[in-house]
């Protein structure tokens, strides 16, 4: 009798929920509609809740709705100076701190701005030793120009151009970010494949700005073929949905349906045979 062959099948890309859509309210709120909508993994976006702050408060409450935490965002390293300090890399440290104490392998962070010199440099000198001394991986988000009237766009963050990102050793792609820069999400991921570790995954309108629409909705992105590149590939970090709920946020059964149709519509994509 002839032995059957074991398959090998390549792991599949992890698919989480980010809770930025909810900066503002507690993160209870945010957990709660997560796994109403089916999701068994979250995206943490630290912001003035005690919650995403202390992982004693956040560890329970991720486990009372039974979700697995993936990542924690680091609070934007500019805008919320409340929120542990000004200090870029005293947040950054206190990120992998609450990372490492919830059990998330990896930790988000906004490049520097162009006139953080100090932080520029050691984010890409000391990047790559840093993540591996801590065992938590902190990856650099790539951000966007911002369009001023009759303005080729302002970049205020540094490290943005690809020669530039090069030197960091862990990326997250940001789908809609992508976009607004022109440049298409399938070569990005093509030609940094060995750096993204994490992917933030919307829809973008085409307009010139920052969108962050529901997979689901019309745009510009080839989001379909852009999971099924992942897939195929044996991705294994993971696709964070960060998405503008703003529309549905008044209605929960409208909320709900719009999480579950997103998340059906990755886990979908994510799933294609893998030999």
């Amino acid at each position: 009798m002839r032995k059957r062959r074991a398959s090998r099948r390549r792991p599949r890309p992890k698919l989480a929920f980010s809770t930025a859509p909810f900066f503002r309210p507690p993160v209870r709120g945010a957990l709660r509609h997560a796994a109403d909508a089916g999701f068994e993994a979250v995206e943490v976006m630290v912001t003035q809740d005690p919650h995403t702050q202390e992982p004693h408060l956040l560890r329970p409450l991720a486990d009372e709705h039974g979700l697995r935490i993936d990542a924690i965002h680091a609070p934007f390293l500019l805008v919320t100076r409340r929120v542990w300090g000004a200090e870029p890399t005293g947040k950054i440290y206190r990120a992998v701190h609450l990372a490492e104490e919830v059990g998330a392998p990896l930790v988000v962070i906004h490049p520097p701005y162009v006139w953080q010199v100090r932080f520029r440099r050691w984010a890409q000198e000391n990047l790559a030793e840093f993540s591996e001394r801590t065992g938590v991986t902190v990856a650099v988000e790539n951000m966007f120009p911002i369009r001023l009237r009759g303005d080729r766009g302002l970049r205020f963050h540094a490290s943005q151009d690809l020669e530039d990102i090069d030197r960091f050793p862990h990326l997250v792609l940001d789908t809609s970010h992508a976009a607004v820069s022109n440049l298409d999400i399938r070569e990005f991921y093509g030609q940094y494949r060995d750096r993204i570790r994490h992917v933030h995954l919307s829809n973008n309108a085409g307009k010139g700005w920052d969108s962050h629409l529901p997979v689901h909705q019309d745009g510009v992105l080839p989001l379909g073929e852009f999971l099924g590149d992942l897939a195929a590939d044996g991705f294994t970090g993971s696709v964070s949905l960060e998405l503008d709920l703003r529309p549905w946020m008044q209605d929960e059964d409208e909320l709900r349906g719009v999480l579950v149709q997103n998340r059906e519509f990755c886990e979908r994509r994510l799933s294609v045979a893998r030999a």
